[in-house]
């Protein structure tokens, strides 16, 4: 497979002078030269004091990244849970099963970082003039680099005494994910599910894999309608349904009720039917993890997160690139060539972990080293029997092609176009083909896809709208969301390398 490279148009920097022969040593001690301030530089990127807000995937792989690199001054990891980095995607499968326990998702190390934890205590406040980061507990830790890794949290049930009755649970944490998987063990009458993006129908796939009748109230028209669109949605509706799922579209839940002992008991609808639940999931999507950082000056928001640059340097609230902070994960938001230089912000397991390998290179390296965040994003999902993944941006997608298989099958592989190119791919059991896609992705390749014979047809598929819902409107699910584009001089140019 070809991988993209990168060539960046960076002016020409003058050469440098050199000493002449004739240079006395007393002139030499006059002055440092250009190459011993540079060494200096370098040293000092190397040492110092950075610090790593949030205890997470990328901050981990960061960690490790800045250590593997020669990092060798101060380390420190703080982070708002009890737990050092654990590994989130088996909280909605393998642990909701019972086939790994929640405490045994740590994550596993790569090298030692030498580091100092401070774990069980968020951080509420960035002094940016001070250079400190302000503990929840009253403590303050100093940085001169600061990277910025708090990720996202679920968003909970809107009404604050409903979303305590017991029987209404998020899915996010190590926590959520065994009280949730003790619920499900006692054998609850009926599962309610608020939300089918990827993160609700895994639920629900769950439940129904442990013998539990379960109802899933989605507002849009289809589950993962948000992420792959109405036509991909469609096949991901009736799967669900004939694996029993009683599965709501159109509807949202208007009301949780619970008993005198402040137990579910029952959940109202928006088309004013009531059903009997013992255990309700919200499942509405995430908020990032900024409001520690209001009045700090940086660029950032919990809808959004946090705006940096390709460099993973974070923007500040007008526009300008700080040089000291930088942010990785599902709380960041970049530019990407690819997409029309749209800001992306990307909740996925890849991204995290590549990101922060590129935003803790660029901390300790001088400008002409850094390198950008190029990935390409890429996403699966594990439900009720089908592998379902994709990659590139299906959201930014205006037409679609089933390429491979049939959507009557549910195996298949879906084409997205924009513009007249090839701008993702989304398959149901048929990721063997997605590494071809990433090529045409890359490479920007024409849409639609240029062969005449696919799986024995001799038809060329034709493109049909992938209906995707207004994104004015909420619909869960959505792991790419378009935030804006970036300023609009282009520096990059994609150059395939050659095998």
């Amino acid at each position: 497979m070809r991988h993209c490279a990168t060539r960046w148009n960076r002016p020409r920097r003058p050469a440098r002078s050199r000493p002449s022969s004739s240079t006395t040593p007393t002139n030499r001690r006059r002055g440092r030269s250009p190459v011993s301030a540079e060494a200096d530089v370098d040293v000092l990127r190397r040492e110092g004091r950075i610090v790593v807000v949030g205890a997470s995937l990328a901050g981990l792989r960061a960690a490790e990244t800045l250590r593997a690199k020669g990092f060798t001054g101060s380390l420190t990891m703080i982070g708002d849970e009890p737990y050092e980095p654990y590994d989130r995607p088996p909280l909605s499968k393998q642990v909701l099963l019972g086939r790994e326990e929640a405490g045994d998702t740590a994550l596993p190390r790569r090298r030692d970082i030498d580091a100092e934890w401070i774990l069980g205590v968020a951080a509420e406040g960035l002094d940016r003039d001070t250079k400190r980061v302000r503990l929840a507990n009253g403590d303050t830790v100093p940085y001169d680099r600061l990277l910025i890794t708090t990720g996202t949290r679920a968003r909970r049930w809107f009404v604050p005494e409903q979303a305590a009755l017991d029987g209404v649970f998020v899915l996010r944490t190590r926590d959520d994910a065994a009280r949730l998987y003790r619920k499900l063990a006692a054998g609850p009458s009926r599962v309610l599910v608020i939300g089918a993006g990827f993160a609700g129908s895994e639920v629900a796939s769950a439940c129904r894999e442990r013998g539990l009748e379960v109802t899933v109230a989605e507002l849009g028209p289809a589950p993962l309608v948000g992420a792959l669109g109405g036509v991909i949605g469609a096949v991901a509706a009736r799967l669900q349904r004939s694996h029993g799922v009683d599965l709501r579209c159109g509807v949202s839940v208007t009301a949780l009720e619970g008993d005198r002992a402040g137990r579910l008991r029952r959940a109202h609808l928006s088309d004013g039917s009531a059903i009997d639940v013992g255990v309700a999931v919200t499942a509405l999507g995430a908020i990032r993890n900024t409001e520690w950082l209001d009045g700090s000056g940086l660029a950032a928001g919990p809808r959004w997160g946090i705006a940096c640059d390709a460099g993973c340097r974070a923007f500040d609230a007008n526009g300008i690139v700080t040089d000291d902070i930088y942010a990785a994960g599902d709380v960041a938001r970049s530019p990407h060539p690819l997409f029309d230089y749209e800001f992306l912000a990307l909740e996925h397991w890849g991204n995290a972990v590549e990101q922060a390998e590129i935003a803790a290179h660029n901390m300790i390296c001088a400008g002409p080293d850094r390198r950008p965040h190029l990935w390409l994003p890429m996403f699966w999902s594990a439900q009720f029997g089908v592998n379902i993944k994709s990659v590139g941006v299906p959201t930014l997608g205006d037409q679609l092609v089933i390429a491979q298989g049939t959507l009557a099958e549910e195996r298949f592989v879906a084409v997205y176009g924009y513009h007249g190119r090839v701008i993702a791919a989304a398959s149901f059991d048929g990721a063997k083909w997605l590494g071809f896609y990433q090529e045409q992705i890359e490479n920007a390749a024409p849409f639609p896809p240029e062969y005449r014979v696919v799986d024995g047809r001799t038809e060329k598929p034709q493109p049909v709208d992938p209906e995707f819902p207004d994104p004015h409107l909420p619909t869960h699910g959505a792991t790419v969301r378009l935030t804006g584009h970036s300023p609009s001089e282009q520096r990059v140019e994609f150059v395939p390398r050659r095998a």
